[in-house]
Formats: structure tokens, C-alpha cells, sequence
């Protein structure tokens, strides 16, 4: 059998399980309520496993731990280790029990729908869904980010691998989604994320073992000095440059507090067990993957001398990883092409259910579609993912052909313009009562105008925004500052502004105050 074979063989055998549990699934999907939340009955492990690979795909494993690992060195672990931390422990912990109570008592779906009951405000609602729709579709075609230089290294014979791969994996991650909802969805991602948390071991042992071990590799590590401020730098606890990696640990871990594809998955939690389950589960897949991927993209200097440089002599950060990986048997490489398609397929599933329930429920249901049925509804759902889904695919292939430049700066954007506007109003919304819409409208604008502000100046006036601080040239940067401010901009403007009716809000909280019976091991009783 041919390593070509190989790989194929295992492939086929990945995408048709997937397929089998879409068609599992069908009967869980008969509703709009089955096919968007699974009925909210999705249990811990399934709810660790949508949140763990809903959050990391293929831009992470390929683009992230390439180009921060080659920044920062082994300090770039930090970005796994503040993902595990705040972007998941402290995200469940915060979020999960609260969101879960609250989205149930105001009958919501989405997260636009959550704004627009929990502050009485339809404008609010439609405005949410409009900032989704804009920033959410570059952000799912830039999931495929990576996979050419991959699918280049496993299958060098093959013309138009990428194009071929990325036709496969869109139409198959629609079918299995169409078909079976969030249930299908959330039960893939378990096969998937077992997937990534094996194959991610396995990678960083094979590719430690081909430096000489640990202590070598890190010894090696430690003597390069090109590009490094201090010798050792790359090896070093901190790196070179600590106060750039904060940056990057904040804006990749408070981010997924305000992403509505990720505080979606606790409106689906069954029950307590799988909220207490699901916390530790999703904080060891994050330790694991997240670190495991940073970890690995630490080493990327050792291998300065591979064929990973741009025409201009810059770095071609998404080549780094699959030179790693070059040497590897056929077998491990057709492994690590199901990790990173399981990782790209997790999310993109989570983020095309996402966009198009909230565009359907959220715009349509409120402008043309005022008198849909229920059946409509979900018909509307299944067009849109399959829409979403071909339009993300399209951006990816044109990308690759033609090296558009513009729309890569456009999804890094993304994750800081949706985190922006939601992270402190869901927030705020879940534990403050004195929240006010006008608080929620001042920071949806400034994040957009700030962040859309930035793509301007970019493409339209390169010289202005060149002549400012180097920080602020950053939509990294920018991204997390944003994200920050956010959490000042909410209540200030909610002490100065109109408030909210003050028995509507006692009501919509009244859902923590529910009496309920559990047992001595939860509680000692009085």
C-alpha cells in the first residue's frame, strides 16, 4: 500500500463516520429547538468536547503556533495555558451556570435573542445579528488558513490538493450538519477532539525525538540568537517580549467570552453534573491541544533552514508546522491531516450553525419572515448553512489562488470586533441588573467603528496608519484593548443612561432564586 493510499484510506474512513453520526442524529433535528440547542440536553462530556473544538482549529494549529511559536519561542505556551485558564476554566465557571438559567427563563436561542429579551430591545437584536453576519462569515472562511501548505506536504503529487480538500470537507461537514444539528455536531466534535488530543501527543513526541529529545531540542533552542533580544531568549520562560504575549493570551482567551459560536454551547447544557463535568473536561482538552500546539510551535526556529520563506524573504508562517512534520511515516502525516480537518471541521460546523440560526431567528423571523412557521424556520436554517458553508469555501479558494492579502487582514479582525461588542453586555447582562441597552448600543459602535476604522487605514490610507505606535498597528492589539475597554464602557454608560424597568429585570432574575431540592453531597441543608 502507497503512502498516498494510506493517507486517502484513512481519510475516507474519517469523513464516513462523520457522516453515519449526521444521519445518526436526523430524528434529534426535527425542531428548530433540536437542530439549533439539541433540545438543550447535551451532556458534560459532549459540552466539553463542542466547547474545546469549537475553539481551536486549523488557524491555530497551522498559522498560531507557527507564527507566535517563531516570535516568542517557547514562551508562546503561555497563549495555550491563558486559553485553558481564562478562556476556558474561568469561562465555565463565570458563564456556564448563569448563561445556562438565564437563555432557559428567556426562551433564547441565539445571543441576539438573549439581547433583545434580556434588555427589551428588538433594534438591539437586529443590530447583534448584522455585526454577527459581517464578521462571522470571513472568520469561517479563514478556518481553511493553513491547509494548503499541509494538504501540499501529504499529497505532493496531486494538483489542486487544496481546492479538492476544501470542496470535501464543506460539502461533508454541510451534510452531517443539515442533517443532524447541533446533536450531530456536538457528538462529531467528541470523535474530533479525541482525535486532536492524540494526535497532538503524538506530534510534539515525534518531533521532539527528531531534535534529540527534550533537552536537546531546548539547548538548541537556546543558542540561536537571530532575532532574539537577550541569549537564551527563545528558550526562556517569558521570551523575548512578555508584554506583546500578554496581547496575544488576552485577546485568544477573554475572546471567547463575547463569541456567540462559543457561549452557545452552555444554552445547551443538560443538567449540574454537566456543568461541573464539563468544566474540568474542557480545561484539560484546552491544557492539552491549545498548549500541546503552542508548545510544539515553540520550536519553530530549529527549523530556519526548511523551505519556509515568502518570495520577499519573510517568513511564511503557515509552512512552519508542516516542515516539522515532512520526515514523519505516512500514517503519523495522514493522522495529523485528520487532526487539523477535525480541528477546521469542528469549528466550522459550530460556526455556520451559529450564523445561520441567528440570521434566520434573529433578522429574517423579524423583517420578511414575520409569520414563518416553525417548519419554515428550520428550512430557512439548513439553506443558510448550506449558503454559509459554500461562501466560506469560496473566500478560502480565492484566497489561495490569488494571495489576497486583504481578506486574511479581515478575518484576524473578526475574533476582536465580535468580542468586542458582545463580551461585556452578555456579561453584564448575566450578573448586573443596572445594565442598559444604550450601555450595550455605545459598545457595539465603538468596537465596530473601531475595529472596521482599522481595515480602512490598512488598505485605504497605509501611511497613517503606519505613522502611529507600533502597538496600535496591531489588530492583535487592538482586538484585546478593545476587548478590555468594553468591560469599562458598559457600566459607566449604564450609570449615566436611562435605566432599565426595574420589575422586569427582578423577573428575568428571578430564574436564580429558584428553589431546588439536591442532594447532601451538594449541600449540608440547614
Amino acid at each position: 500500500m502507497t503512502d498516498t493510499l494510506i493517507k486517502v484510506v484513512m481519510m475516507v474512513v474519517f469523513f464516513a463516520i462523520m457522516i453515519i453520526i449526521g444521519i445518526y442524529c436526523r430524528k434529534q433535528s426535527s425542531d428548530v429547538n433540536g437542530f439549533v440547542l439539541g433540545g438543550r440536553s447535551v451532556g458534560p462530556w459532549l459540552s466539553a468536547f463542542a466547547y474545546g473544538t469549537s475553539y481551536f482549529s486549523a488557524v491555530i494549529f497551522i498559522g498560531y503556533a507557527g507564527q507566535f511559536g517563531w516570535k516568542f519561542g517557547l514562551a508562546s505556551t503561555w497563549i495555550g495555558i491563558g486559553n485553558a485558564l481564562l478562556g476556558s476554566l474561568l469561562a465555565w465557571v463565570v458563564l456556564g451556570r448563569r448563561t445556562r438559567l438565564m437563555t432557559q427563563r428567556l426562551s433564547s436561542a441565539t445571543m441576539p435573542e438573549f439581547f433583545e429579551k434580556r434588555y427589551d430591545s428588538k433594534a438591539m437584536k437586529i443590530a447583534a445579528s448584522a455585526i454577527i453576519f459581517v464578521f462571522l462569515i470571513p472568520y469561517t472562511a479563514s478556518l481553511y488558513n493553513g491547509l494548503s501548505k499541509l494538504i501540499d506536504m501529504a499529497f505532493p503529487e496531486i494538483p489542486g490538493g487544496f481546492t479538492t480538500c476544501v470542496i470535501v470537507m464543506a460539502a461533508l461537514t454541510a451534510v452531517y450538519v443539515i442533517i443532524g444539528g447541533y446533536m450531530a455536531t456536538a457528538i462529531n466534535d467528541f470523535v474530533q477532539g479525541i482525535i486532536m488530543l492524540f494526535g497532538i501527543v503524538l506530534v510534539i513526541a515525534l518531533v521532539l525525538k527528531s531534535n534529540g529529545g527534550f533537552s536537546e531540542a531546548v539547548a538548541s533552542l537556546g543558542a540561536i540568537t537571530e532575532g532574539a533580544n537577550f541569549n537564551g531568549a527563545f528558550a526562556s520562560f517569558f521570551g523575548n517580549d512578555p508584554f506583546s504575549l500578554l496581547w496575544v493570551v488576552i485577546l485568544t482567551s477573554l475572546g471567547t467570552w463575547g463569541l456567540p459560536q462559543m457561549v452557545g454551547k452552555f444554552y445547551a447544557i443538560k443538567n449540574e453534573k454537566a456543568i461541573n463535568t464539563g468544566t474540568v473536561v474542557s480545561t484539560l482538552f484546552a491544557i492539552i491541544v491549545a498548549g500541546g500546539c503552542y508548545f510544539l510551535g515553540g520550536f519553530s526556529r530549529l527549523y530556519a533552514d526548511r523551505d519556509i520563506y515568502k518570495l520577499d524573504g519573510s517568513v511564511d508562517f503557515d509552512s512552519i508546522i508542516p516542515n516539522m512534520l515532512n520526515n514523519l511515516p505516512a500514517i503519523v502525516i495522514g493522522l495529523v491531516l485528520i487532526l487539523v480537518l477535525s480541528a477546521s471541521m469542528s469549528t466550522l460546523s459550530s460556526l455556520v450553525l451559529t450564523s445561520s440560526s441567528t440570521l434566520t431567528l434573529d433578522m429574517l423571523c423579524e423583517t420578511c419572515m414575520k409569520k414563518a412557521s416553525k417548519k419554515s424556520q428550520l428550512s430557512v436554517i439548513r439553506i443558510l448553512i448550506l449558503i454559509f458553508i459554500a461562501i466560506s469555501a469560496v473566500i478560502a479558494i480565492v484566497q489561495n489562488k490569488y494571495g489576497l492579502a486583504f481578506i486574511a487582514q479581515f478575518m484576524g479582525v473578526s475574533w476582536g470586533a465580535l468580542a468586542g461588542a458582545f463580551l461585556a453586555p452578555f456579561l453584564y447582562g448575566l450578573y448586573w441588573k443596572k445594565t442598559t441597552k444604550a450601555a450595550c448600543f455605545v459598545n457595539f459602535s465603538v468596537s465596530t467603528i473601531l475595529m472596521v476604522g482599522y481595515l480602512v487605514l490598512k488598505f485605504a490610507a497605509p501611511d497613517v496608519l503606519s505613522s502611529l505606535p507600533a502597538f496600535w498597528q496591531s489588530p492583535i492589539n487592538l482586538g484585546a484593548v478593545m476587548m478590555l475597554a468594553s468591560l469599562v464602557i458598559v457600566p459607566v454608560v449604564s450609570l449615566v443612561t436611562k435605566k432599565p424597568d426595574s420589575a422586569k429585570t427582578d423577573e428575568i432574575f428571578e430564574c436564580y432564586n429558584k428553589e431546588v431540592t439536591v442532594g447532601a453531597k451538594e449541600s449540608l441543608g440547614k
